[in-house]
């Protein structure tokens, strides 16, 4: 069963600042695999890499600041 602090915690971040790091994720994957190949598939592909290892860092850095709270 979740708690009471749980849903606090899912709700408020539902609404937070953090949304805002996704758009800032996605351009910042996109010029960073622009620098590194020319063809628009390889862009793609290497942005698509760099996007998910962003999320999977961002969601580590979340859940270990969850557990020290």
């Amino acid at each position: 069963m979740i708690g009471a602090g749980t849903w606090l915690l899912l709700a408020s971040w539902m609404d937070a600042r953090m949304w805002w790091a996704l758009p800032l994720l996605v351009a910042t994957s996109l010029v960073y695999s622009a620098t590194r190949h020319e063809l628009t598939r390889d862009i793609l592909i290497g942005a698509a890499r760099v996007f998910v290892m962003g999320v999977i860092f961002m969601a580590l850095i979340f859940g270990l600041l969850w557990l020290v709270r």
